[in-house]
């Protein structure tokens, strides 16, 4: 696995990644730019992937990789680069609804369709740590280069970058242009004018951008998601944080996500949610070797609400006999730590029971009061009616001896 701090020219895996529509000389260009006329340390990919249109990919076939007039092939020659995989299987053809190749794009769902596909390649590309992104949204419609971009934001990583290509006057309106070449070539423009392809000037504009892969819940880093999903998921990383607990389903609703929770585990988010409510201060967590009644108590409650009011189960029962204990405390901590941590990514953070950070420990939630609320949380819509409220005293749990 390649170290992220590496200049990504340094990768083993380097693609070039771009949109075009019916100017496929966008590919030559940027790769003139990032190899031949870089500034600094030389990307020189590894493979080339474009995203296009049906009409798009057949131009692209019959401009760059065709034998004639083949100018990705004539560039790679004329400056003696290494092997670059750029074939027919790495052109992308953006596809509609029914699965075929789309034309152009000029419906909502045609944008919905292309905004899709295109994250889902990013994600893919971006899934991969030895594997360093340079994106180029020189070409393509308008609406393609945002997705593209928008979606590097989302799943782009330190390695990855982003970029457009700009070329000199006039060869940027021509199309018969595709780089500078080392030796002069003659172009007619229209109008008859002649110019001389080796005085093109080409200079590439890295375009920074904000990365909000921190934020992304795992689900949608190694699974399949629709563009619109990542957009939610990372607004969400980024709201204010808000707790909605249903112990009645188990379910809780936390950065925008709503997931199952174990009752053991809910049973102890619940009692520090509970303690910030009612404005009471952290927790020392049981002693390691002598068992607490107070802690037992505090978390049954929990679990008869949990549990319908109608008594823990026998197994809890049999662990919490003579009260809780450290053990039992670190053990249901830990797997409410890493539940949050599998689902909420990031995100998690502001979650977490969070131990202080010195001695002693006392444990908390460091949320605010009105980020936590007691409702029906439904798996789809987020809204719903408040559970009753838990009385301030309970009547006694009756323990039964087996």
């Amino acid at each position: 696995m390649s170290n992220v701090s590496e200049p990504p020219g340094d990768y083993p895996r380097r693609v070039l990644l771009a949109v075009t529509g019916l100017s496929p000389q966008i590919v030559t260009e940027t790769l003139y730019a990032l190899t031949v006329g870089a500034e600094g340390t030389p990307f020189v990919p590894t493979e080339i992937h474009l995203i296009t249109t049906r009409s798009g990919a057949e131009k692209a076939r019959l401009a760059l990789l065709s034998d004639d007039p083949g100018w990705f092939h004539q560039l790679c020659h004329d400056y003696e680069l290494p092997p670059i995989r750029f074939a027919a299987d790495t052109v992308h053809v953006l596809r509609d609804g029914d699965g075929g190749a789309l034309e152009d794009i000029r419906s909502p769902d045609d944008n919905r369709h292309a905004a899709d596909g295109i994250t889902e390649l990013v994600r893919a590309f971006t899934a991969d740590p030895d594997c360093a992104l340079h994106v180029s949204i020189a070409g393509g419609r308008k609406t393609m280069g945002f997705f593209l971009g928008y979606a590097l934001s989302l799943y782009g990583r330190p390695q990855d970058r982003l970029s457009h290509v700009l070329v000199s006057e006039p060869f940027e309106s021509s199309g018969g242009f595709y780089y500078p070449t080392p030796f002069s070539r003659v172009l007619e423009l229209p109008g008859g004018r002649l110019v001389d392809t080796a005085k093109a000037l080409i200079t590439l504009a890295e375009l920074p951008f904000v990365s909000l892969r921190h934020g992304l819940p795992e689900a949608l880093l190694t699974g399949h998601a629709s563009y619109n999903q990542t957009v939610e998921a990372a607004r969400q990383a980024l709201a204010p944080p808000e707790l909605k607990l249903d112990l009645a389903s188990r379910r809780v609703r936390a950065a925008g996500k709503v997931f199952a929770v174990p009752r053991a585990e809910l049973a102890l988010l619940s009692v520090f949610a509970r303690r910030v409510l009612h404005g009471e201060e952290p927790l020392q967590a049981p002693p390691k070797e002598a068992p607490s009644s107070e802690w037992k108590q505090r978390y049954l409650v929990e679990l008869r609400w949990i549990d319908g009011l109608v008594g823990e189960r026998d197994d809890t029962q049999r662990a919490l006999k003579n009260g809780m204990d450290g053990g039992y405390f670190s053990t249901h901590l830990s797997k409410l730590r890493r539940l949050l941590q599998r689902e909420l990514a990031a995100a998690a953070a502001p979650y977490l029971i969070s131990d202080g950070g010195s001695r002693p420990r006392r444990y908390r939630l460091d949320l605010p009061q009105s980020a936590i609320s007691y409702v029906a949380v439904d798996a789809v819509a987020p809204h719903g009616q408040p559970l009753p409220t838990v009385p301030e005293h309970l009547p006694p749990l009756q323990e039964t001896h087996r």
